[in-house]
């Protein structure tokens, strides 16, 4: 009897463990980042280290991505659980048909803007009349423009818009074909200082054209299928930012941990800006990853004068902020 007791009870032990074990397995989630590792996915990386997603009961794995856009079709698909995409395109994606809804607002200001060579002196908007302007066909940026244009009051007719695929607009202004380029604070302006070139930039939001920036995105079935699982996923997401603020060296190290081919500097240099870029003046307070109703309404306005969005739906149906934490 004794010795049965003792099988007995370490069945019961063993099938509590076991059971336990169940109880607690990680949910599997991806996500697909708007573009390869930048300063601005470090955090992440930080929070995947730290544990701050398997604390949630997520087991994170962090793909890469190849464009706003795209990261929006992959999501729409149901391939990755979450995408990061700029507001623009998932706002305009979203009006297509494509099922997608922001359950997160991390980047309140966008990076857009004139990014340009120190030495060609522009440093206010008016500076850009006379100017060689390196521009993309079509592009959000090119599109926009036309805003930052009419917002500061410019002669159109002064600026001189030399028109270049992607890749080449850090090219034409390196090798002094243009004098600025249309772009990203966080991005071209250090590919322009990595060749040992002083920079400068505009960012659109400093003169008076501010769009919400990069949105963490998840499909419609998601949003209304799995609540408590974005919880914990944006939970995670906001102590990952958290963190990267507190310690911005080693949100670049966890990242260069993963990535070693990065340069560290460059990254570094990204992630600094982007963590500037978090809260506008209407979403200050209000903890990272928290839309504001201006914002977004502005975005809306925006994209409807200047990059052709159609649609009725009011800014409120493209994100939300029930998901945050104390929410």
């Amino acid at each position: 009897m004794k010795r049965t007791g003792i099988i007995g009870l370490a069945v019961a032990l063993s099938m509590a463990v076991l059971g336990g074990s169940v109880a607690k397995a990680a949910d599997e989630v991806s996500i697909r980042l708007n573009w390869y590792l930048v300063g601005f996915h470090a955090p992440i990386y930080l929070g995947k280290e730290k544990g701050f997603f398997s604390d949630e009961g997520i087991d994170l794995t962090i793909n890469e991505g190849r464009g706003s856009g795209v990261a929006a079709k992959v999501v729409g698909a149901k391939d990755d659980l979450f995408g990061i995409a700029d507001a623009g395109t998932m706002i305009i994606a979203a009006a297509k048909g494509i099922p997608i809804k922001a359950v997160m607002s991390p980047m309140n200001i966008s990076p857009f803007g004139v990014v340009s060579r120190a030495d060609a002196n522009i440093k206010t908007p008016k500076d850009l009349e006379g100017k060689r302007l390196a521009v993309t066909a079509g592009d959000s940026l090119t599109q926009l423009f036309p805003a930052v244009i009419k917002a500061n009051g410019l002669d159109e007719s002064k600026i001189n818009m030399v028109f270049v695929d992607p890749a080449a607009k850090v090219v034409s202004v390196l090798e002094k074909k243009a004098d600025a380029l249309l772009g990203s604070a966080d991005a071209q302006f250090f590919q322009i200082e990595a060749k040992g070139v002083k920079a400068s930039a505009l960012n659109f939001a400093d003169i008076g054209v501010n769009t919400v920036g990069l949105s963490i995105i998840a499909h419609e079935d998601t949003v209304k299928e799995k609540g408590d699982l974005i919880k914990r996923f944006v939970k995670a997401m906001r102590r990952s930012y958290e963190a990267a603020q507190k310690d911005p060296d080693a949100a670049i190290a966890s990242a260069v941990k993963s990535k070693p081919d990065v340069k560290a500097d460059v990254l570094k240099g990204q992630l600094m800006v982007d963590l500037g870029l978090l809260e506008s003046p209407a979403s200050k307070g209000k903890g990272i990853g928290y839309g504001a109703a201006e914002d977004w309404d502005r975005t809306i306005s925006l994209l409807k004068e200047y990059r052709g969005l159609k649609t009725d739906r009011p800014a409120s149906s493209f994100y939300t902020n029930e998901f945050l934490p104390g929410s």
